[in-house]
């Protein structure tokens, strides 16, 4: 049998993401399929604490063993802005344009574009925490380009590639990624 586990999130990208890194180990639950409509708060100043506090309010409220994300981009010119804020860095709206646009106009007069991605995963097992990281050194470009993927991955370049995160789509992106390095390391615990 399957082992059930809740990914506290109702975003469908990182679902199917997280999904085919898990594989058919794991039934992977959304909060939606658990009846979980509220919006969980996000207030906490690190990747790490939004993580915890998003798989703690499932746990405790549903009973379910869960895990959690929190994912940031740290732009190094922008002092790891928006990092934490990343996806509500030009709004309440959380606007992926909006978010990207104001990610370089704020690198307009900066000669260095580098900078990485980190996700954070927190897992609740039988009320044990755990956590895993994962993280992708790149440099933004100015135009967006590609149609995959989501968030800031039109203007992500990972080292070592000449297309972003959205040209490159998500077969290589699952296997290089900060998320699938954070997932991969969730899933050795798991097995």
């Amino acid at each position: 049998m399957k082992k059930q586990l809740v990914f506290a999130t109702n975003n469908k990208h990182k679902m199917e993401e997280v999904g085919d890194i898990l594989g058919d180990n794991f039934q992977l639950l959304s909060l939606k399929e658990i009846n979980c409509t509220e919006n969980i708060p996000e207030t906490a100043y690190t990747l790490e604490g939004n993580a915890l506090l998003k798989a703690r309010y499932v746990f405790q409220k549903y009973g379910y063993d869960c895990f959690a994300d929190d994912t940031g981009l740290e732009v190094f010119a922008l002092n790891n802005a928006p990092g934490v804020y990343s996806a509500r860095y030009a709004g309440k709206s959380k606007d992926p344009k909006a978010n990207m646009q104001k990610v370089l106009k704020e690198l307009a007069n900066k000669s260095d574009y580098s900078a990485r991605f980190r996700t954070v995963i927190a897992l609740i097992i039988q009320g044990k925490e755990y956590m895993f990281e994962g993280t992708v050194q790149g440099k933004l470009i100015r135009e967006e380009r590609g149609i995959a993927g989501f968030g800031y991955d039109p203007i992500f370049v990972p080292e070592g590639y000449t297309q972003t995160f959205a040209e490159m789509g998500t077969e290589i992106k699952n296997i290089i990624s900060h998320r699938a390095e954070a997932v991969n390391k969730l899933k050795q615990f798991l097995l």
